[in-house]
């Protein structure tokens, strides 16, 4: 293995590019962007991702990392492309097939080629591999096909790529072991080999028992609401059981794993995965919920500002996908009774299709800020500044991040609403 061809520079593919080419591996990118692949071949990373910059810059000028429009020979395919939902919430698999086809002219005898897209399961087994058998190549014999999933956390994704235990499912035992070998070269921690099926379940259940986690908490925040009593307070005690571990409720659950890998397990076995789609029910309905309280401390105001503060689905990162912030800020907006301006340390301007503020001037006479990101910068907010700048500072905290002070402002936080009442101007 001297060579390896990574098909997608995104949040996965880049990092896991710059790994390997630091490793020694002589590594093409390949992305249909073409902002993507002049940046990186000046290496220039286009995402926020702690370490990123650093490495890629690195691995470019030592010229073991460039960028392509097209792809190459290779001893290795990586396949690391989005796999979206439609709006029936059934998986987009269209990226992963167009990336199949695109190697296909490349792929030659005794090649590895892994999927490690987040895909539904039976896609390597019923889509994958039939176009590439359709072509020439013998899955069996020929060529080792493999579904290794990626497993990171953003914000540690350099350092989760090599310490985290790989699971690595061939479409035949001999693919499992050539594909879990190429990530032997630099992974420390273990790398498991299993059948592909699996290997797709296992990536799906892991975020669907977190999804499912988290709308438990997300309901006990409702339920806290109606009855009176702090769920973070709750949570805090009931965790203390050596077997208990609830999550904390939020404004929902956002990013390209928690938010779709669930539907992807409810597309295949639709009557059987009825805790997962109720899940998914209670998650997306988080941010009409965090609207609904807005509306309820707003109710006396005739066009009162919202400050939306952090847009991203988790803290410290740039990553918009699927984030509830996104969606709650569209509510707002949408809603003619609202002035609704946002501000987030780490997105930029082309990320969003509505204008980014400062913090200074989101909160210029705001009668609400809604903080919807556990940025380092909310945590570290400083109450008298809120105060001075807002017009009613009043702060909700759908993060149970801030550390404000009550003396100076009204807070209230997702899982303590029983004192909510209407502003007072």
């Amino acid at each position: 293995m001297k060579k390896i061809c990574v098909i997608g520079l995104g949040y996965i593919g880049l990092p896991t590019a710059a790994i390997f080419a630091r490793a020694g591996y002589d590594i093409v990118g390949v992305d249909v962007s073409e902002r993507v692949v002049n940046s990186l071949n000046k290496g220039i990373v286009t995402i926020e991702e702690a370490g990123l910059p650093e490495l890629v810059k690195e691995a470019v000028e030592k010229g073991k990392l460039r960028a392509s429009l097209t792809p190459e020979e290779a001893d290795v395919f990586i396949i690391a492309v989005p796999t979206p939902i439609h709006e029936d919430y059934t998986a987009n698999v269209d990226y992963v097939i167009n990336a199949t086809k695109a190697i296909v002219p490349f792929v030659k005898k005794g090649d590895v080629v892994i999927v490690e897209s987040t895909i539904p399961p039976r896609t390597m087994d019923d889509v994958v591999a039939p176009i590439l058998q359709e072509a020439g190549l013998d899955v069996q014999n020929d060529i080792f096909l493999a579904h290794c999933p990626e497993r990171v956390l953003p914000g540690r994704i350099l350092i989760e790529l090599i310490e985290n235990t790989r699971i690595v499912g061939g479409t035949t035992p001999v693919a499992a072991k050539k594909a879990a070998d190429v990530y032997r070269a630099i992974v420390t921690g273990d790398v498991i080999e299993t059948e592909a099926l699996t290997a797709e379940m296992s990536k799906l259940m892991e975020n669907t028992f977190r999804d499912v986690n988290i709308a438990l908490a997300n309901e006990l925040a409702k339920i806290s609401a109606k009855l009176g009593v702090n769920a973070h307070h709750v949570i805090e005690l009931a965790n203390k059981h050596p077997r208990v571990n609830i999550h904390q409720p939020g404004p929902g659950v956002g990013g390209h794993c928690l938010a779709v890998d669930p539907y992807f397990i409810v597309e295949k076995a639709r009557n059987e995965s009825v805790l997962i789609k109720l899940s998914r029910d209670i998650n997306n309905s988080m941010p009409e919920f965090v609207v609904e309280k807005i509306e309820e401390l707003t109710v006396q105001i005739e066009k009162p500002k919202i400050a939306v503060l952090g847009l991203t689905y988790k803290g410290n990162i740039d990553d918009v996908r699927e984030s509830p912030a996104i969606e709650i800020y569209q509510l707002l907006a949408n809603n003619p009774r609202f002035e609704t301006v946002a501000h987030d340390p780490h997105v930029q301007q082309d990320q969003v299709a509505f204008p980014l503020l400062s913090l200074e001037d989101a909160l210029h006479d705001a009668n609400v800020a809604v903080v919807l990101a556990d940025h380092n910068e909310f945590k570290t907010l400083d109450s008298q500044y809120v105060a001075s700048k807002m017009k009613t500072p009043v702060v909700f905290d759908t993060k149970n991040c801030t550390n404000l002070d009550n003396d100076y402002l009204t807070l209230y936080k997702i899982g303590d609403l029983s004192g909510l009442k209407p502003i007072q101007l």
